[in-house]
């Protein structure tokens, strides 16, 4: 049985030339690894965007949440880590899904290997305004006050907000190679309190890399699904980065 890693797969992005194939490619992916998946690790930004109402539920998703809840009623077991994209999740997915989320990093023992998981939007040194907008997402009374905005007005506005910010379907040059220097630097400040930790793995990036650290120590940044569809596996005994055609 094994483990998958999969990040930013950004589903429904106004900037997707056919979001609905992009949906079924994943579809088609999670099929694909249901006879094998003990875990399915989902590491942020999997939706692009999505705002859980208490009573309403936003159009879309249809195939990927149906999929989702197959595999978690086969007894595959689903964890999502939360982004700076589909921050919005509160309880509407756990209980209809079956699916464990967090907000922030989580450590896991596979197989006696000790993984330490995030998105990466909250690693190192961020610009101010970033820092400024990541707090401000996660205050719980902007958040109710968002709430209590018509969806027909919230809905266009972030996929605006996506399509300015994303023209070009990920960060720019200059932004992955800073965010690069902090995971890495954060990852090996971490290993000197934890000395434990085989594998960091990122997302966020929407770059594919993976590089040591330490002899018994390795970064994997898991790349996306624009472009690359690429994802990690653990077969109990080995790491490695794949793609998906």
């Amino acid at each position: 049985m094994k483990a998958y890693f999969l990040s930013d797969l950004h589903l429904g992005a106004p900037y997707f030339p056919d979001s609905k194939e992009g949906e079924k490619r994943v579809v088609a992916f999670l099929d694909s690894i249901k006879d094998d998946a003990e875990v399915i690790y989902l590491l942020g930004d999997i939706l692009d965007y999505w705002y859980e109402y208490r009573y309403v539920v936003p159009r879309g998703f249809v195939r990927f949440f149906g999929k989702l809840a197959e595999l978690a009623d086969k007894g595959i077991r689903i964890v999502w880590l939360i982004g700076n994209h589909d921050i919005w999740i509160f309880d509407y997915l756990p209980k209809e899904l079956g699916i464990e989320v967090y907000d922030g990093s989580i450590v896991e023992d596979i197989d006696g290997k000790h993984f330490f998981m995030t998105h990466g939007d909250g690693i190192g040194k961020l610009k101010p305004s970033f820092r400024f907008l990541r707090a401000l997402f996660r205050n719980r009374w902007c958040q109710k006050a968002y709430s209590a905005i018509h969806p027909r007005w919230t809905v266009p506005f972030a996929s605006n907000w996506s399509r300015h910010s994303r023209k070009q379907g990920g960060p720019s040059e200059e932004d992955a190679k800073r965010m690069m220097v902090n995971i890495t630097e954060f990852s090996k400040e971490y290993l000197k309190l934890h000395p434990d930790t085989n594998y960091f793995i990122f997302g966020h990036l929407h770059l594919l890399e993976r590089f040591n650290i330490a002899p018994d120590s390795e970064v994997m940044v898991l790349g996306e699904w624009i472009k690359t569809y690429s994802y990690g596996v653990w077969n109990g005994d080995k790491l490695t980065l794949c793609k998906y055609k």
